[in-house]
């Protein structure tokens, strides 16, 4: 579950890629000392704010273990994987 967070938007996601894009979209709206946040199970993850240059990917290791989730939704998109739910035991 990731939320996209800034100053007047809170929106919840199930996807990396609809999280970054809704996020990316926030991005021409910011304001100086305002910045577009995404949290993963509370964790944050990502940030932007004018004062960078670009996005920021926060802790070890997030950019990696995102961009192969990004890769693995783009694939299902894309119908190159078929993605079934497990059953659960009842």
């Amino acid at each position: 579950m990731f939320k996209v967070v800034t100053r007047d938007v809170d929106r919840e996601f199930d996807r990396w890629i609809d999280a970054l894009e809704f996020a990316k979209s926030l991005m021409p709206q910011c304001k100086w000392f305002q910045d577009v946040r995404i949290f993963e199970k509370g964790n944050l993850v990502w940030v932007y704010s004018r004062s960078h240059k670009f996005p920021q990917f926060v802790g070890a290791g997030v950019y990696d273990r995102l961009a192969k989730r990004f890769l693995l939704e783009t694939a299902v998109d894309e119908g190159l994987i078929d993605m079934k739910e497990e059953p659960t035991e009842e």
